[in-house]
């Protein structure tokens, strides 16, 4: 393992975007602020009170992982001085292609939703953090930024070509002039955000849902999905070889009946490099739901699950801020051990060791991630992991010759 260890999911030159039920209903039509506004009319307007109570009705949540509630976020933000607002489109996660099909194809409602909620809280700017490594969608933002004339300024920042550069204090930092790395904090990003201000940070997706709730209402919104989950998520299905797909379904919707064919009878890991492991009846039978996988990287049949995640950990080991002791030598702990487990060792209590060890414990989350991944090939898999210490796995592949995919 080195620093410079790749990722085994590269950076997609290309994606396929399929039409979708909302936030993806007419893209054929183009990018362009005048499709838009002939999709969608003129950006709304919206009072505070009357955004806090849209957003709580519908229950909407943040589509960047953690699924927190956006109204939580805007009224902590709301009751600050000066808040600020952020569109996070660094999409520092090689698996995920969903907020680049929105820049790509949705640039407007994205900046819609944003612009909206900035005249609500009385925000003079919106900062788009634009990604380092994916020159199409921050090219395609950036001719959407300026194809406007809002009364609040867009300023863009552009994100390193990092895996960690998307985390939320890594973009408070970028946005500040420094080294575009996490650091601790003590404070929420909505208490004590840029320059010590109130910061409304959230990802394109959940710009767009903003902006299509505005645009659309409440009533055509929860026409979608189930009346405990109303609405959609985007959900990226990549598999090497093979071109990335970005789809939009309801919540609800059966994994089964969504799946590209590349991803049939496939094993799968489902939420990205922080993500967990799933066996393909499991993955079948799961229902989109709000904080689920909004990434599903499915393997070559003849693709070694354990090769993958060990280099998955090479990778994310070398990605990491290296500024506290979980990163700096847990990771590379973590990586040292999925090697033997490859090479079949028993390696479960020293698996449960490092757990303990990094869970809670770094300054940002990335260990954690990290440790939930490899902990869910072990649970999910343990055919796998039993295969590996009869000197075999399940793609056919002796100790010397297990292959990633």
């Amino acid at each position: 393992m080195t620093a410079a260890a790749p990722s085994p999911v590269p950076i997609p030159e290309r994606i396929r975007i399929h039409p979708g039920p909302a936030l993806l209903a007419g893209v054929a039509d183009g990018p362009t602020l005048d499709a838009h506004q002939a999709h969608y009319g003129h950006a709304p307007e919206v009072g505070l009170s009357a955004l806090v109570d849209q957003v709580k009705r519908v229950g909407l949540r943040g589509r960047g992982g953690a699924a927190f509630p956006f109204a939580t976020k805007l009224e902590t933000a709301a009751r600050g001085r000066r808040p600020v607002v952020v569109v996070n489109l660094s999409e520092g996660e090689p698996a995920s292609a969903k907020d680049t099909a929105l820049a790509l194809r949705r640039p407007h409602l994205i900046l819609d939703g944003a612009v909206a909620t900035a005249r609500a809280l009385g925000s003079r700017d919106v900062h788009v953090v634009l990604p380092g490594d994916r020159s199409a969608p921050r090219e395609r933002m950036l001719q959407a930024m300026h194809e406007r004339h809002d009364e609040v300024r867009l300023v863009e920042h552009t994100a390193e070509a990092r895996f960690i550069a998307g985390q939320s204090r890594a973009v408070i930092e970028l946005m500040s002039g420094r080294a575009n790395l996490p650091v601790t904090s003590w404070a929420p990003e909505a208490v004590d955000g840029y320059r010590r201000r109130p910061t409304l940070l959230s990802n394109a997706e959940t710009w767009a849902q903003v902006g299509q709730l505005l645009h659309v209402g409440e009533t055509e919104y929860r026409s979608l999905g189930t009346a405990a989950e109303p609405g959609t998520a985007l959900l990226t299905f990549s598999r090497t070889g093979f071109v990335p797909e970005v789809r939009e379904v309801p919540f609800g919707t059966r994994m089964g009946d969504v799946l590209p064919p590349f991803a049939h009878e496939a094993t799968a890991l489902l939420g990205g490099f922080h993500g967990a492991w799933t066996s393909w009846e499991t993955l079948a039978d799961t229902r989109v739901s709000v904080g689920g996988a909004g990434i599903v990287h499915v393997l070559d049949p003849h693709a070694c699950p354990l090769a993958f995640t060990s280099a998955v950990v090479d990778y994310l080991a070398g990605q990491s801020a290296g500024k506290c002791g979980p990163c700096l030598n847990g990771l590379p702990a973590l990586s040292e051990t999925i090697q033997r487990a490859l090479h079949g060792h028993d390696v479960a209590a020293r698996i449960d060791q490092l757990a303990q060890l990094l869970h809670r414990r770094g300054a940002c989350a990335h260990p954690d991630g990290t440790v939930r991944m490899v902990r869910s090939m072990f649970t999910a898999l343990p055919d796998e992991i039993a295969a590996h210490r009869r000197g075999a796995c399940s793609a056919g592949f002796g100790h010397g010759q297990a292959v990633a995919s």
